[in-house]
C-alpha cells in the first residue's frame, strides 16, 4: 500500500493459532477459548488504530502469518501487513521502524496487542507529542506503546526483553543519549489470570460509561464465567 501519510502506526501482533497466543492465560482458559479471546483482543486493536486519524496503519505478525486472520481483514480498513523480523523484540522493533522511516515516515509508532481497552486518546496524544520518544509504560514495567521521530533505534540495543526492568532500562539509554522523552498514562497488558479478571470488570465500566474500547473483548468476556 503506498505511503499516504507522514505517520504511521503498528500494531505488534501474533498470528492467532491455538496454543501459539497469551500462553500464560491457561489453565485458567482452555486453548481453544484463549485462541478466540485474543482474536477478540486483535479486533478491539484494529477498531483502535483505524479510528487514529491522518497515519498509515500496520500490523506487523509474528513468527508467521499462517492462521489466514490478517488475510481476510476488511480491505476498507487499509492496513498493511508484514512479517517481523529479528530475533528478539528489540531487534523485531528495530527492524520495524528502520524499515518506516526508509520509507519517508517522519514519526512512527508501535504498540502491542494485549491492551483491548487502550484509550484512543492515548493513542492521539502520542502523535502530537512533540519529543523525540514518547512511552506509554505498563504496569508490569514494560510499556504498552513506544514511538519516536527521526532514526534513533539503537535505542533497542542492549536491552533484556520480556522483564521488569524494560522502562528503566530505555529510560536510562535514553538520558544516557540525550533524548528528550514523553511518558504517556500508565495503563496495563493481559497476560494472566488476575489481568484478565480485573480487565473483566474494567471493560464493564467502561462500556456503561459509553467508552467504545475493547467492544469485542467485553461481549466475549461477559460469556464466559470465571
Amino acid at each position: 500500500m503506498a505511503k499516504q501519510n507522514k505517520n504511521a502506526l503498528i500494531v505488534f501482533a501474533r498470528d492467532p493459532i491455538i496454543g501459539r497466543v497469551k500462553t500464560r492465560l491457561n489453565p485458567f482458559l482452555d486453548l481453544q477459548t484463549t485462541c478466540e479471546l485474543y482474536t477478540c483482543f486483535l479486533s478491539d486493536t484494529l477498531d483502535t488504530v483505524t479510528a487514529v486519524e491522518s497515519v498509515d496503519c500496520f500490523v506487523g505478525i509474528y513468527p508467521s502469518s499462517i492462521s489466514g486472520y490478517f488475510e481476510q481483514l476488511d480491505k476498507s480498513l487499509s492496513i498493511s501487513i508484514f512479517i517481523q523480523e529479528g530475533k528478539d523484540l528489540g531487534e523485531r522493533m528495530k527492524s520495524t521502524f528502520s524499515a518506516r522511516f526508509a520509507e519517508g515516515y517522519e514519526q512512527v509508532i508501535i504498540i502491542g496487542a494485549d491492551s483491548p481497552s487502550l484509550p484512543l486518546a492515548y493513542i492521539r496524544q502520542a502523535f502530537s507529542s512533540k519529543q523525540d520518544v514518547v512511552l506509554g509504560p505498563s504496569v508490569d514495567g514494560g510499556y504498552y506503546l513506544i514511538g519516536m521521530r527521526e532514526k534513533l533505534t539503537n535505542l533497542f540495543d542492549g536491552v533484556t526483553w520480556g522483564g521488569d526492568t524494560v522502562l528503566e532500562a530505555t529510560r536510562c539509554k535514553l538520558e544516557s543519549n540525550g533524548v528528550s522523552l514523553e511518558l504517556l498514562p500508565v495503563w496495563y497488558d493481559v497476560d494472566r489470570s488476575d489481568d484478565l479478571i480485573f480487565l473483566k470488570t474494567h471493560l464493564e465500566l467502561m462500556t456503561a460509561v459509553g467508552h467504545k474500547e475493547g467492544a469485542a473483548t467485553q461481549k466475549f468476556l461477559s460469556t464466559l464465567s470465571f
